[in-house]
């Protein structure tokens, strides 16, 4: 039986990722790693946020939940892609229709990644080419854009050079939850 979500369009804006300096950002990590949409040994993807505060919250996050202090993880490459709205993805964008496919809105920590992986991986085996959902990093603020990678390409999606170099740790977003 297939999910009950809905899909949307991804909107005609921007997206942004950030990457190690100097690193083609459309190589996939390998092995592909573990995220919260997905296991890294079933599908790979590509992690967008709808702006760049959520970006760094996201980083913020990251490097709370590991110990590394901000400065450690620096420069960053900061990219802007753009995304074709066709083919849509799943729409996962609110609590009701999380409640819909059984989860609660995202909070951050890998221990609250199962279920989620669980969504996730079954959308991609039902033939979504990704989701959209709040970010946990800042739920009220911030949607991620997951695209899943069953191989190297991330079709109609494109980063847009130049990235910008940051190599002072941003200002924390306001609204970001760790």
């Amino acid at each position: 039986m297939a999910l009950p979500v809905e899909g949307t369009p991804v909107p005609v804006s921007r997206w942004y990722r950030h990457a190690p300096r100097g690193r083609d950002p459309l190589l996939p990590t390998r092995p592909p790693p573990d995220n919260r949409w997905q296991r890294g040994a079933v599908i790979g993807a590509l992690y967008l946020a709808s702006d760049q505060e959520t970006v760094w919250a996201e980083w913020y996050r990251l490097l709370a939940e590991a110990g590394i202090p901000p400065n450690h993880a620096l420069p960053r490459a900061l990219w802007a892609w753009e995304v074709d709205p066709e083919p849509g993805v799943a729409d996962l964008r609110t609590k009701a229709r999380l409640d819909q496919v059984g989860l609660g809105m995202p909070r951050p920590g890998r221990d609250t990644w199962a279920p989620c992986q669980e969504v996730g991986e079954t959308l991609w085996r039902e033939g979504w080419r990704g989701l959209m959902a709040p970010s946990a990093a800042r739920p009220t603020r911030g949607v991620v854009l997951v695209l899943f990678r069953p191989d190297d390409a991330v079709p109609g999606a494109r980063p847009i050079p130049p990235p910008s170099l940051v190599t002072e740790p941003p200002v924390p977003p306001r609204g970001m939850a760790t």
